[in-house]
């Protein structure tokens, strides 16, 4: 096996196979939860959005992947609303409706706007939510694009009890960047605490995670790398990867993210 062919097994297993696309429905979903299941494993989690939360626990059930596979949805998405009650009651809904994951986005604009405060009140409101479920905060690095300025919100959101930096939506025009990651990585290290990090958005080849991994291994340790701190965000980049592998798939819809 090559180096790339070994680090797309891996990136295959640290996935949040996703669709986030406006025209999403349940027959979507089923589809994307048959694609979780390939013959070179499985992803870490899919993510969808919360409407379609039972159906995706449903669709990994009748591929026997319940248990296996968690479900991962977002709230505050895809804009990072600095409104702290809606956030929360949108991540409480989630939980409610049996999501394992939230990714939530970060009231970016706010910090832009020089208000650092309501960023941490927010993930700290959505954490209280989450309980024991895990807290991902979408970060939106590309919008902004600042080294202080994503730092700053990588230490507002650890203090804030996030359990994962990630870096964006894959809604806007720059999202995933090494830069970006590199940042919050050295964020994550300096902080002390157990966070993990998830590079989302524009990663869609196994090149592509390859470099993500080569980055995290030489900051965090090869060690670190697992589901429990390490996410790529992608719907495109499965194909990718199984190509990689040699391993033929039903294609699917690979857009939106």
């Amino acid at each position: 096996m090559t180096e790339l062919q070994q680090a797309a097994r891996q990136a295959l297993a640290l996935m949040d196979l996703t669709s986030l696309n406006n025209d999403d429905n349940d027959t979507v979903i089923r589809e994307l939860c048959a694609r979780a299941n390939t013959p070179a494993g499985h992803p870490a989690a899919v993510c969808v959005y919360p409407a379609f939360v039972q159906s995706a626990r449903a669709a990994l059930d009748e591929q026997g992947l319940a248990g296996k596979v968690k479900v991962a949805t977002v709230t505050n998405f895809p804009h990072g609303e600095a409104d702290v009650e809606r956030a929360a009651a949108e991540t409480r809904a989630a939980i409610a409706a049996g999501a394992d994951e939230v990714d939530v986005v970060f009231p970016y604009r706010a910090l832009m706007a020089g208000d650092a405060e309501v960023g941490r009140e927010l993930v700290e409101a959505c954490k209280r939510e989450c309980g024991d479920a895990v807290l991902k905060v979408i970060l939106e690095t590309g919008e902004l694009k600042e080294a202080g300025l994503i730092d700053r919100a990588g230490m507002l959101a650890i203090d804030g009890g996030a359990d994962f930096l990630k870096t964006s939506t894959g809604k806007v025009a720059v999202n995933a960047t090494l830069d970006a990651a590199k940042i919050l990585l050295t964020a994550i290290k300096a902080s002390g605490r157990d966070v993990g990090f998830k590079a989302a958005g524009g990663v869609r080849t196994a090149e592509d995670a390859a470099a993500y991994l080569q980055l995290a291994e030489r900051v965090m340790g090869a060690e670190w790398i697992t589901p429990a701190h390490f996410r790529f965000g992608a719907s495109g980049l499965l194909g990718s990867l199984l190509e990689t592998l040699g391993v033929e798939q039903d294609k699917g819809s690979t857009e939106g993210y």
